[in-house]
């Protein structure tokens, strides 16, 4: 494992979003495109391949966790701007999410660190 220092670590902006739309990608077989709240004026929006393991309805109004200063990037001719945390459980994405318990408390655009 490759170690960073606590000053790469804060360079990093991981958010907790709420996601608010979320459309298949035509001509895809696991992308979504995901419109989401990270505490800024206007929705964020991010791609991700986690059709597999999520459905349309698991996702809307989800509280999850984005990396919100990630260099955007086109897939499949769509820009993503962030990228939603999820951990790799025996090759499945487990997105992380807000504990239950404080989900109405945590509020999008809330820092993580």
């Amino acid at each position: 494992m490759t170690t960073i220092s606590y000053e790469d670590f804060n360079t990093l902006d991981i958010r907790v979003g709420t996601i608010l739309k979320v459309e298949e990608v035509p001509k895809s077989r696991n992308l979504l495109k995901m419109q989401v709240d990270i505490g800024e004026e206007n929705p964020r929006q991010i791609v991700s391949g986690i059709k597999n393991w999520y459905s349309i309805e698991d996702l809307k109004g989800s509280k999850i966790i984005v990396l919100a200063n990630l260099k955007p990037r086109k897939i499949m001719g769509i820009e993503s701007k962030g990228m939603l945390l999820a951990a790799d459980v025996d090759n499945t994405a487990v997105l992380l999410k807000i504990d239950e318990n404080y989900v109405e408390k945590v509020n999008p655009g809330s820092k993580v660190g």
